[in-house]
């Protein structure tokens, strides 16, 4: 089927459903597969000293203010299922706790996925692969130790999965994608590899196709100037409609390596190889 190209809408929407519905418009309406969403329960993932923190936002003075500001709800994520069925777009989200995997899980998603942060989070590996739906692992900040563990959790399950070569800085330098780790990682495991990137432009995610990537994951964003930790890392309409362009190219121009004389090249070859006779 080719690349597999999934849009991360995250929390770059912002905590409006407007926004989302934008950005999932924007998915749709560039090629992508998939949009996806992240799920947490506040008071689980954060402690309530980092929750009483000081930190300005949109809404508010406290951390707290800002994570439940952009954080759905029910409401809104029954409105995102409708929205998406209706687009003809599929959409999952990352849980960060157990909690957010159970409330996803009503809503009998195509796919799973594990975030960075999370792939030490071994009760949520266990429940997620449990569910033996199709899940994308990615493995920022993670050494081949906590990678092993990870798998072995999904493939006692019997539970399909895709690993995710990801650099986690926000946004990550051109010297620091290390696109080839995505041969490193299917030559160790043996397995389907994608690229959830973060960098700037959108090179390093097509060459991750040139070196094996099924899959490719990018954040999107409306305005790279909005608010937002993720927004600087995210690519705009015009970034993500050359990306799906690009990386849909990518097997067409490599091709199958064989040499062949094209009918076209034969043509040519009639004008650029006349040799008068001296």
């Amino acid at each position: 089927m080719g690349v597999f190209i999934i849009a991360e809408i995250g929390i770059n929407h912002n905590g409006s459903l407007e926004i989302a519905k934008q950005l999932i418009d924007m998915a749709k309406e560039s090629g992508c597969d998939a949009v996806k969403f992240q799920k947490r329960t506040i008071d689980i993932v954060y402690t309530a000293e980092m929750l009483a923190q000081p930190r300005k936002s949109p809404w508010g003075e406290t951390q707290r203010e800002q994570k439940e500001g952009l954080e759905f709800g029910r409401a809104e994520y029954d409105e995102i299922d409708a929205y998406c069925k209706a687009a003809g777009i599929s959409w999952f989200a990352s849980a960060w706790d157990v909690e957010s995997q159970k409330f996803l899980q009503t809503y009998n998603l195509p796919y799973n996925k594990i975030a960075s942060a999370m792939l030490t989070h071994l009760p949520l590996l266990e429940m997620v692969a449990e569910e033996g739906k199709p899940t994308f692992i990615s493995t920022g900040m993670s050494t081949f130790e906590q990678i092993d563990e990870a798998l072995e959790i999904f493939r006692r399950a019997g539970c399909p999965f895709t690993l995710m070569h990801c650099v986690s800085t926000y946004p990550s330098q051109d010297e620091d994608c290390n696109v080839s780790m995505v041969r490193t990682l299917k030559e160790r495991y043996g397995c389907s590899v994608g690229y959830s990137g973060h960098e700037l432009g959108i090179l390093p995610s097509v060459l991750s196709v040139a070196v094996g990537a099924e899959v490719v994951e990018r954040h999107i964003t409306l305005d790279r100037a909005m608010y937002g930790s993720d927004q600087s890392a995210s690519l705009e309409k015009r970034g993500l409609d050359l990306l799906v362009r690009d990386c849909r190219l990518v097997g067409v121009v490599l091709g199958d390596g064989a040499k062949k004389l094209l009918d076209a090249e034969m043509e040519v070859e009639k004008k650029l190889r006349y040799f008068r006779e001296p």
